[in-house]
């Protein structure tokens, strides 16, 4: 285990993490459940079995994924943190994330309804992290013969090939290109066919106007996000399908299976849904073109994931406005890993900031991305905003941004705050967290810190708070002086 985990482990309890960190492979599709249930088989004609109604409170075997945090576990398995934290003395309360591979029990309370337990791909293969690296999209395309490598689509001010617009979903979004790819072919022949299907939505999405292949793309992205980032922190637990039927992921999934259930659930229902989140779905087609995803060995959010000290996005000698509470990073509803702040200003809307009211860098890091779509700071500067902690800028005005290659120190300025970028009311810059390509979400077991100042969501995207000391600020688009915040403070 890294040094930084936790020292509380009996040397037994060592031993069975080492022995647990092994690979998955694609039949071990009831990795985690308790010894006592039945081995799966990978073949199509073999349903796959249902949960057995559990005792209220009965302890079962579960093994610790990437990511995982006591409150969605809780969550997940219908039970409470402090259930949890008795049935695992050895887990301090204090715990941000789990170690990868930690056997540990939960205390269940059973739900009717829990869905398909086969994992369709780990979560190192949904996000654009450390696996995505070295991955070719342009060359991988244009060695198949399907029509993706001839289609075009005018987008960010430019012409884009189709392995071009992949990677720019890729990289907005942070999904894992293959991911992408997979998802169209198994619904669009991408890689095999001539030419698309005829139908008008690529990908069976509604919504008014967006039916070209590459809008149905960027619905794809944001509807696996919401999956994944809801399963992440415990918000999703149910969803219906195209029939409305209600359907309950297994408390065992992990977050990447359980978007793509998710995301299926938006144009299938009965054998359709079933055979898409099943071996003989997506998976397979991913494995054909990929490998299988679970021979790959990666501990993608490690456990006790501490975040590096960072700044609020403006000189602590100044004071702005927090105007966003936790909301989207990118795209629309989950992740809800990003703030906004406004700079001091005598009117309101998109007017430009005064010279001395410019953006900070948080942290030292290395620009890697620097474009009216976002700004990415790497904090490990190895050049890639795949791998470690990423300081995520939006709304920098395309004026005295700082550009890729630049190396800045802890407030540096990066740039001045504006509406560029995207939908704005007004002039202000948003700042999210990745780690290893996931977004780190505002609020949970590893809340954002910036300068002392903690924050939490509220009922809805951008309200909430940030905390320090005895003070908190309370966010409002208004930027009265409720809001004003300072990094000065206390």
């Amino acid at each position: 285990m890294p040094r930084n985990e936790w020292g509380l482990l009996p040397a037994f309890l060592i031993l069975l993490l080492t022995v647990s960190c092994a690979p998955r492979s694609s039949s071990q599709i009831l990795p985690d459940a308790p010894a006592s249930e039945p081995a799966l088989s990978v073949l199509p004609s073999t349903p796959l079995p249902t949960r057995p109604a559990f005792a209220p409170g009965e302890l079962v075997n579960y093994t610790a994924q990437s990511g995982d945090t006591l409150p969605a576990l809780a969550l997940r398995f219908n039970t409470s943190v402090d259930e949890i934290l008795a049935a695992n003395a050895f887990i301090p309360r204090e715990a941000t994330t789990l170690p990868q591979g930690m056997p540990m029990k939960i205390p269940i309370y059973y739900r009717a309804l829990w869905g398909s337990p086969f994992q369709v791909i780990p979560d190192h293969a949904f996000v654009n992290g450390p696996t995505a690296s070295g991955f070719n999209t342009a060359a991988f395309v244009e060695s198949q013969p399907g029509w993706l490598k001839n289609y075009r689509a005018y987008v960010g001010g430019e012409t884009r090939s189709g392995a071009e617009l992949v990677d720019y979903v890729a990289v907005n979004y942070s999904i894992n290109p293959r991911l992408l790819l997979a998802i169209l072919e198994y619904q669009g022949g991408a890689l095999s066919l001539p030419e698309p299907p005829a139908r008008r939505k690529l990908l069976g999405l509604t919504r008014q106007f967006w039916d070209s292949h590459y809008l149905q793309l960027v619905l794809a992205a944001n509807v696996l996000n919401n999956g994944y980032y809801g399963w992440r922190d415990g918000s999703l637990l149910e969803f219906e399908d195209e029939d409305q039927i209600l359907l309950r992921p297994d408390p065992w999934q992990n977050a990447g299976s359980t978007a793509l259930q998710y995301y299926f659930s938006h144009m299938y229902s009965g054998d359709e849904y079933n055979r898409a989140i099943s071996p003989e779905g997506l998976h397979k087609t991913y494995v054909s073109y990929f490998g299988n995803p679970w021979q790959d060995s990666v501990e993608l959010i490690p456990g006790s994931l501490a975040q590096p000290e960072l700044l609020l996005p403006f000189p602590a000698s100044q004071t702005w406005n927090f105007t966003g509470g936790p909301h989207t990073g990118w795209g629309t509803g989950e992740p809800f890993s990003a703030l906004d702040f406004a700079p001091p200003s005598e009117k309101s809307g998109c007017i430009p900031a005064k010279p001395e009211n410019f953006v900070i860098a948080a942290a030292d890091g290395l620009v890697v991305r620097s474009r009216v779509d976002g700004l990415a700071l790497d904090l490990d500067m190895d050049g890639d905003e795949r791998t470690g902690w990423v300081v995520f800028y939006l709304h920098l005005a395309t004026n005295e941004r700082a550009t890729v290659g630049t190396e800045l120190k802890a407030g540096d300025k990066i740039g001045y705050p504006s509406c560029e970028g995207g939908r704005s009311t007004g002039t202000h810059v948003h700042i999210a967290r990745k780690f290893n390509g996931e977004w780190i979400l505002a609020d949970g077991a590893l809340p954002f810190m910036l300068s002392g100042w903690v924050a939490r969501r509220g009922l809805d995207a951008y309200q909430g708070t940030l905390t320090k000391g005895g003070l908190t600020v309370i966010a409002c688009e208004c930027g009265d002086a409720y809001t004003a915040i300072s990094g000065n403070y206390p």
